[in-house]
């Protein structure tokens, strides 16, 4: 799957104002954070709503950077690049999609997390998230910890799909949707 790919799944009468496909930095992720400011600014978002995209934009971004592998079977190693495509309806409202390749070990942590957020209204979201911050246990480092959480806070509805390419690598694609006005799904 490519960026081209997850442009097309943008709807017909959306925009795209940022779109790449490569390997990610700290750098380019401020960079990118600054386009998307730019962005804010100029559609006069409101300051919750464009807070809400950097934060879900930087949490997929850093997911990426901490799980990314590569297509290979026995390579283990982080490849830190991934797509990552943010977009709004004519609506306004806004779409944040990423996806990577991740290791199966990595889909075994990632997995039950974003189950269990599924599972749970804004209210129980906000109550896991502040017993997983106090209890300090995946607060830091990678294991699927309380990044998703953060997104699923922030964002009016996740999705996540796994599509395997080998036994032990799996494309990974999430969709973070931000409303901006009631009339959302």
């Amino acid at each position: 799957m490519n960026i081209n790919h997850i442009q097309h799944m943008v709807e017909e009468d959306g925009i795209v104002f940022l779109s790449y496909g490569g390997f990610l930095s700290q750098e380019l992720i401020s960079g990118m954070t600054e386009a998307l400011e730019k962005e804010a600014q100029y559609n006069d978002l409101k300051m919750n709503i464009s807070n809400n995209i950097f934060i879900i934009f930087i949490e997929l971004s850093q997911n990426m950077m901490n799980y990314s592998k590569t297509k290979d079977l026995t390579n283990r190693d982080i490849k830190p690049e991934g797509l990552i495509l943010v977009s709004k309806d004519i609506k306004g409202n806004y779409f944040i999609d990423s996806q990577n390749i991740v290791a199966i070990e990595d889909k075994d942590k990632i997995e039950p997390r974003l189950q269990e957020i599924e599972s749970l209204d804004k209210e129980g979201i906000k109550k896991r998230y502040r017993e997983l911050r106090k209890n300090g246990k995946n607060t830091h480092g990678k294991g699927g910890g309380i990044g998703f959480y953060e997104i699923a806070k922030k964002c009016t509805k996740i999705e996540y799909k796994f599509k395997e390419i080998n036994k032990n690598k799996f494309y990974f694609h999430v969709k973070a949707h931000i409303a901006t006005y009631e009339d959302v799904e």
